[in-house]
């Protein structure tokens, strides 16, 4: 199945295939590890692990830091309040549905108040999200604020600067923008995220000619 994305007047079509097996048992694996994790304190705190969803063989892939309460109880990442703006983002702005897409974070069990995981939490756990990106290889991977940023590729920039620059990681494009809960804190910033999806969506359109 091919999805039009529109970029200006130029149709970006993004092919959607069924996972294959081979694809889905080791993601069915290492789900079944995730939920069973007690490598750090996260794990004896959770209610359910957020393993990640969306399109295992998807083009895109987004990264935020952790999941919230909503995603504790529910064992799905973003589905709060944040959750419903990236959808907004992936399903208004892209014109894709969000299951086309694959969506994970950095650890996978939430951290107390929300607060940031600690480094020793996202050490621990930043092994499963590195197999997530291999299974899935992604064209195009997004993180989502700095705290995603700074343990996928150890970046200490702040995000306003991080997102001046694309970035690589195992030869996939990497792209950083604000999370979608800064978002809901201060409405300026929604220029720039959607400045920085369109780069992604021109950057898509790039490789499919090539």
């Amino acid at each position: 199945m091919l999805l039009d994305i529109s970029t200006g007047n130029t149709p970006l079509k993004i092919e959607l295939e069924n996972s294959s097996f081979e694809t889905l048992k080791p993601m069915e694996k290492l789900k079944n590890e995730v939920s069973k994790c007690q490598k750090c304190r996260l794990g004896t705190t959770r209610k359910n692990s957020v393993f990640g969803e969306g399109n295992l063989e998807a083009q895109i892939m987004f990264i935020g830091e952790g999941p919230g309460e909503d995603e504790d109880n529910s064992g799905r990442p973003f589905i709060g309040k944040a959750g419903q703006l990236l959808t907004k983002i992936i399903e208004n702005g892209m014109k894709i549905p969000r299951e086309s897409v694959y969506i994970a974070n950095i650890v996978k069990c939430r951290p107390p108040s929300n607060r940031d995981p600690l480094p020793d939490e996202a050490s621990a756990c930043i092994g499963y999200l590195q197999k997530q990106i291999e299974t899935i290889n992604p064209k195009v991977i997004i993180l989502l604020g700095k705290v995603a940023a700074k343990h996928l590729l150890g970046l200490e920039d702040t995000i306003t600067k991080a997102r001046e620059k694309t970035y690589s990681y195992n030869n996939i494009k990497v792209f950083i923008t604000y999370h979608p809960s800064a978002l809901l804190r201060n409405e300026n910033y929604k220029r720039p995220v959607w400045e920085d999806i369109k780069k992604v969506l021109e950057y898509l359109e790039t490789i499919q000619r090539s």
